[in-house]
């Protein structure tokens, strides 16, 4: 059997995985953190926390602090912070930042590209000093590779020649990270650049999902508007899905595992301006297991969900080990705080990816 022109693979019963990372995600903060961080931590054992929280993470002081609320509430979980890169971000921070231990990366966001991302760079001219200091002291730039001023299923196409090729030319040692790529041509640019360190991450929702799919509701045949399927960067055509696919499930170590899952309010979600992101956590190493299995490439899933981005970033792998189950997976239809409170606030309902479905695995983090 095929799905969708990729063909399928025998059945697994069990499989057992070291502990995976996801090397892209927002926890958030407040209540919807308590809620939701713990669905991240349940198998995963690392993660980059993105830092555009309202305000945003601009200094090591902050990302410190933040550090210590995700750590108060899942103590096993390892939070690989990240620096929020402005206009006005110095070169004395990001040195600051690499020395507190605790500091991964910087985010790139182009004002205006996503959620929270007005505070972005307006031009990389002004943050050359900060680059450079990166590339001398080894953090890396991690890029949401998007412009803004053309047609959105074409923002991130464009944004190789305009911005990337002439950033990589500029800086040649600077470690670099494409986040969440959704499409043939930045796959094509990551895994034939001759830039020395340059990687990509690539969500389960890219992976799973076309654009077709904001346009159909979950367990209908008819056509509506899904807006739990609303991200940024949007989802693309099958052409680009099945590219990063192939990409995934290749084994090149310039391609690995984050989920950009990113939780918004039922509330924010089924408005009239929808907020932009797909809360993934919840199935996240299942629904990349899916994937493989439907690539017949479950002997790769290890190292893209747990070698490749430890790799890059010159960090230990974990030492304990994930079971993965070939055992059906129901998908709750939405997540709501653990409380026995009757006047808990609705805002913290949020609709999980996959709601209502079920998948066919189901991962367990063994001692």
């Amino acid at each position: 059997a095929e799905y969708m022109g990729v063909a399928k693979s025998r059945i697994f019963g069990v499989m057992e995985l070291t502990q995976p990372d996801d090397f892209h995600v927002h926890v958030r903060d407040g209540d919807m953190m308590a809620m939701c961080l713990p669905y991240t931590s349940r198998v995963f054992g690392k993660g980059i926390i993105m830092p555009n929280l309202k305000p945003p993470i601009r200094t090591t002081a902050q990302a410190i602090q933040y550090r210590n609320k995700i750590l108060a509430i899942s103590p096993d979980f390892t939070p690989l912070m990240t620096l929020y890169l402005t206009d006005t971000t110095t070169e004395e921070e990001i040195v600051t930042a690499k020395e507190s231990g605790v500091v991964f990366g910087v985010k790139l966001y182009p004002p205006g590209a996503t959620t929270n991302s007005d505070d972005g760079v307006t031009d990389l001219k002004k943050v050359e000093g900060v680059l450079r200091t990166m590339e001398r002291i080894g953090l890396p730039l991690l890029i949401h590779g998007e412009v803004t001023h053309c047609d959105i299923f074409d923002r991130e196409t464009q944004f190789i020649s305009e911005k990337l090729i002439p950033l990589l030319n500029t800086h040649r040692n600077l470690k670099v990270v494409v986040e969440h790529v959704t499409t043939k041509e930045m796959v094509h640019f990551v895994w034939n650049s001759e830039h020395p360190q340059i990687a990509a991450t690539i969500t389960p929702h890219h992976l799973m999902y076309s654009r077709s799919d904001l346009f159909k509701p979950p367990h209908s045949s008819g056509t509506a508007l899904n807006p739990h399927l609303f991200c940024l960067p949007v989802l693309k055509s099958d052409e680009h899905r099945l590219a990063l696919i192939a990409a995934a499930t290749s084994g090149n170590p310039k391609f690995f595992a984050g989920t950009d899952s990113a939780p918004h309010p039922r509330s924010a979600k089924e408005s009239g301006c929808c907020s932009a992101g797909v809360f993934a956590a919840p199935v996240a190493l299942e629904a990349y297991a899916t994937v493989f299995e439907q690539a017949n490439a479950l002997d790769k899933l290890e190292a893209f969900v747990s070698h490749f981005g430890s790799d890059f970033y010159n960090i230990p792998r974990n030492t304990r080990r994930v079971k993965l189950h070939r055992i059906p997976k129901a998908v709750p239809s939405l997540i709501v705080p653990e409380t026995t409170d009757p006047n808990t606030s609705p805002t913290c309902e949020v609709v999980p990816m996959c709601a209502g479905g079920t998948l066919q695995w189901t991962a367990e983090l063994l001692n």
